[in-house]
């Protein structure tokens, strides 16, 4: 029997990097605390050159920093770039979960119903019925239960809401998005299957946009959003309840 092939110093970075990352993000490691490099060496098993590059990774991300004589210091949560999408990943990981989901929630309430308001005004008919038909697939998997499918579909329709705006700087949240949709479906935050107004909705917004209907893809796309947290809040408190009885 072959020996497994040992593990590259590009699996160990990774490996370290989503370590220390989740820990910081958790809170196991704490603001202001001080890495050792060569501590981090011997507790990971891991060379010098990995740890310096995992650090390297984690201080573009805002959540250590090198001081001249203290040492790798953990950064607190308002240094972080909080749109990192690894960032966001760990945070969803965390047991703050929904707090995260809600503040990214109301990000999305601030953008993507401008971004479907701007997409009614300026959208060509044929990207508009191109979203009508992606909602039209995403009302077939979510009546399927087919999750997976649901999922990819659902990151595919928000991204082209964002992209049909028009407004490039809206376009590129589409990586945020995506992670909150994931995020949700992940850890449990999402029903078996997708409610008949969330459907609708969708629908409602890709026929809003192709009739050039601003007001109504706005409203549409608003009552997604909020759907999402309402939905998440309720199926947390369910959570909580059972695990308390």
């Amino acid at each position: 029997m072959k020996s497994p092939k040992a593990e590259t110093s590009a699996d160990l970075h990774s490996v370290l990097v989503d370590t220390l990352g989740f820990a910081i993000a958790e809170g196991s490691l704490a603001p202001h605390s001080i890495l050792r490099l060569d501590e981090l060496e011997t507790q990971h098993n891991v060379s010098r050159s990995v740890v310096r590059e995992a650090t390297r990774v984690l201080s573009s991300k805002g959540m250590l920093e090198s001081r001249r004589r203290l040492g790798t210091v953990v950064q607190p949560e308002e240094c972080w770039n909080l749109y990192d999408p690894q960032v966001i990943r760990w945070r969803l990981a965390s047991p703050r979960r929904l707090e995260q989901l809600r503040a990214l929630n109301e990000l999305r309430g601030a953008i993507e119903p401008q971004a479907a308001r701007l997409a009614a005004e300026r959208a060509s008919w044929d990207a508009g019925s191109g979203l009508v038909s992606q909602a039209a697939r995403l009302w077939a998997a979510g009546q399927r239960g087919d999750r997976d499918e649901f999922l990819r579909l659902d990151i595919e329709f928000h991204a082209a809401v964002l992209q049909a705006s028009g407004n490039p700087m809206f376009s590129q949240l589409h990586n945020l998005v995506a992670e909150v949709l994931t995020g949700r479906t992940e850890h449990g935050l999402m029903p078996q299957l997708p409610q008949h107004e969330a459907l609708q909705l969708h629908v409602d917004v890709a026929s809003a946009i192709q009739r050039g209907e601003a007001s109504a893809a706005h409203a549409a796309m608003s009552r997604i959003v909020e759907q999402s947290t309402e939905e998440m809040g309720d199926i947390w408190s369910s959570h909580h309840q059972a695990q308390a009885m």
